[in-house]
């Protein structure tokens, strides 16, 4: 099968799939607006493959030698015929990725209806959420979410001032879990205290309630709430939710905020399971 092939960086679609990486607000609104996000590596390749929001792919002649590359790339096209394949130069991979010796394999992926849904049309927001109140990290923002997919928490609010969920880190720190969950970016406050339905509780080191002295609370629908590395949960989130604190070594000031949300998301599971 014969592959339209990119040689340039000046090629147009080359350019917009750096733009599709930028880091910040340039490449959130890059994003956003054409409903599109880039996935690199064969890991999240393979995660939607089969997948008809998988709608581009890009390899080279090198990746297409891999036999995993290769057998992604057709399996995709076997189950969804109407995808694009570009043949990148080889010497454009280390323009289109940071990443050493980075394997020849790309896809462009349209980004769920949840992503693109204004935060003001959705009323009311049922079960279990984890929220995200400014957690800049990219790599905490991904290991989040990877735990909220694990632990069975399927829907996760970003607010604004988050790493933008599908930016390059946050999808590769993600592995993938992007794929089971509902994601909504940039809310309000205000917005999650209208349309969240079920109570929040919020993981901060000062509060008196000990995370494992919770019982009847995580038999039930709960909103975790996480704050941003430097400031914690915002105080407008704080003064309507229940303050839950992590049992810690007092020789520790406090935890990452991924290991936190990892805590407290399995912790729920325990109690329900238990």
């Amino acid at each position: 099968m014969n592959f339209d092939i990119i040689t340039s960086k000046e090629n147009p679609l080359f350019k917009e799939i750096r733009l599709l990486q930028a880091t910040g607000s340039k490449g959130r609104k890059a994003r956003l607006a054409s409903g599109q996000a880039l996935l690199e590596g064969i890991h999240l390749v393979q995660t939607w493959v089969g997948d008809p929001g998988l709608k581009m792919l890009l390899t080279s002649e090198v990746g297409l030698k891999n036999v995993e590359i290769s057998e992604a790339v057709y399996s995709h096209i076997e189950i969804c015929p109407d995808t694009k394949v570009f043949q990148l130069d080889s010497t454009l991979w280390d323009l289109l990725s940071d990443l050493v010796n980075a394997p020849h394999i790309a896809g462009l992926l349209d980004l769920p209806k949840s992503t693109l849904t204004p935060p003001q049309s959705i009323a009311a927001l049922d079960g279990d959420v984890v929220i995200l109140d400014r957690v800049q990290d990219a790599g905490n923002v991904g290991s989040i979410l990877r735990t909220a997919a694990a632990a069975g928490f399927t829907k996760v609010i970003a607010l604004s001032g988050c790493a933008h969920l599908w930016s390059t880190k946050v999808l590769r720190a993600g592995m993938g879990a992007h794929r089971l969950l509902d994601l909504y970016e940039g809310w309000s406050n205000q917005q999650v205290l209208s349309a969240v339905t079920a109570p929040l509780m919020a993981a901060t080191a000062d509060a008196e309630q000990d995370l494992f002295s919770l019982k009847k609370e995580l038999l039930h629908p709960v909103a975790w709430v996480m704050g941003s590395e430097g400031q914690g949960v915002s105080e407008d989130l704080l003064a309507q939710a229940k303050g839950v604190s992590i049992p810690i070594d007092p020789r520790v000031e406090s935890l990452n905020v991924s290991t936190a949300a990892a805590v407290c998301l399995f912790e729920t599971l325990r109690v329900r399971r238990s």
